[in-house]
C-alpha cells in the first residue's frame, strides 16, 4: 500500500497535519509511533478512505483509491479507538454482519467467527451484548469483528490502549496468526509492548512537523 507525496489538512487555513508523505506499507506489520497529536490516527483514516488527501495519491494493493468502496467492503478492517460495536446486537452477530457485509457467505462466516473467537477468548462471552463486557473483551471483540472477513489490510488505532499485559498478549498473538502472506497490518500506538509484533516501525515524528506550539518549547 503506497503513499506518494500526501498532504492532508482539515480546513484550509489550517497548517498541514500530514505534509509530503510518502512510503510504501509492505506485507506484515508496520507499527506507527509518535507525539500525540502529529498525525497518526488521520493517517490511518486516509489509509482507509475515510479522508481523501488533498495533494498527492495513496494506492491499495489491489491498484485502486482506498475510497473504493469494493476495497472498503471487502479488502479492508478498521478498529477505530471508539470501538464501534452494535449495542443491540451479541459479539457474533456483531462478527456475522460485518462478514455479511463484505460478501462472505455465511458458512464461511461461521468458520470465521469461530476461529477469531477462539484466537481472542471470546468464545465463552459470543452471545453476549457489547456493554455487558468488560473493556478488554470489548477491544478483543471490535478486533474479531475486523478480522472475520480476513482483510487484505487491517488498519488498528491503539489496539491495546488502556489494556493489561492478559489481554495484550492475547491481541497480538492473534494479530501474528493473521498477518500471513501478503496481508498488510499498520498499527498506531504508543504501546511499547507492541514493538516485537512489527516488521516495520514508522516513527511518524521523523517525517512530520511538530505542532507550532511545541516547537518553541524544544
Amino acid at each position: 500500500m503506497q503513499c506518494l507525496d500526501i498532504s492532508f489538512r482539515y480546513k484550509p487555513i489550517q497548517s498541514w497535519v500530514i505534509e509530503r508523505f510518502s512510503y510504501t506499507f509492505k506485507p506484515g506489520v508496520t507499527l506507527v509511533r509518535g507525539a500525540s497529536g502529529c498525525g497518526k490516527s488521520t493517517l490511518l483514516r486516509l489509509l482507509a478512505g475515510f479522508l481523501e488527501p488533498q495533494i498527492g495519491a495513496i494506492t491499495t494493493p489491489q491498484g485502486k483509491t482506498p475510497a473504493d468502496t469494493e476495497f472498503q467492503r471487502r479488502n479492508l478492517g478498521f478498529v477505530f479507538q471508539q470501538l464501534n460495536l452494535l449495542p443491540l446486537a451479541t459479539v457474533r452477530r456483531n462478527l456475522a454482519l460485518a462478514g455479511s457485509l463484505a460478501g462472505i457467505p455465511d458458512p464461511q462466516i461461521a468458520i470465521n467467527s469461530n476461529r477469531w473467537l477462539q484466537l481472542l477468548g471470546l468464545e465463552p462471552y459470543a452471545e453476549r451484548l457489547p456493554q455487558s463486557l468488560s473493556g478488554g473483551q470489548q477491544q478483543r471483540a471490535a478486533i474479531a469483528r475486523a478480522l472475520v472477513k480476513e482483510p487484505a489490510v487491517l488498519l488498528l488505532d491503539e489496539p491495546t490502549s488502556g489494556l493489561d499485559e492478559l489481554n495484550t498478549r492475547v491481541i497480538v498473538g492473534a494479530l501474528k496468526r493473521f498477518v500471513v502472506g501478503d496481508r498488510i497490518c499498520v498499527v498506531s500506538s504508543h504501546d511499547s509492548r507492541l514493538e516485537t509484533l512489527a516488521n516495520e516501525i514508522l516513527d511518524f515524528n521523523c517525517f512530520l512537523p511538530l505542532e507550532r506550539h511545541l516547537e518553541a518549547l524544544v
